[in-house]
């Protein structure tokens, strides 16, 4: 339990609260701490690069409706 943070600058990310299992290897979050916790730009259809929101170190995707639920993203 707790907040994951970006490991280069220590800025609050995801809560343990929003996590879930996935299939993937990676924790899998459906949404974010604070609104400027990451930083997202398109990459392809369905999925954003995301990065820290504080100082741009890349945390990997968004993929859009993907989450745990029908609508929600997956972090």
């Amino acid at each position: 339990p707790g907040i994951y943070v970006c490991a280069k600058c220590g800025h609050e990310l995801f809560s343990s609260h929003a996590k879930y299992e996935h299939s993937s290897p990676w924790p899998a979050f459906t949404e974010t701490v604070h609104e400027d916790s990451v930083s997202k730009r398109k990459e392809r259809p369905g999925a954003l690069k995301v990065s820290c929101g504080k100082c741009g170190n890349g945390l990997g995707h968004e993929f859009l409706n993907d989450g745990p639920k029908r609508g929600l993203s997956r972090f």
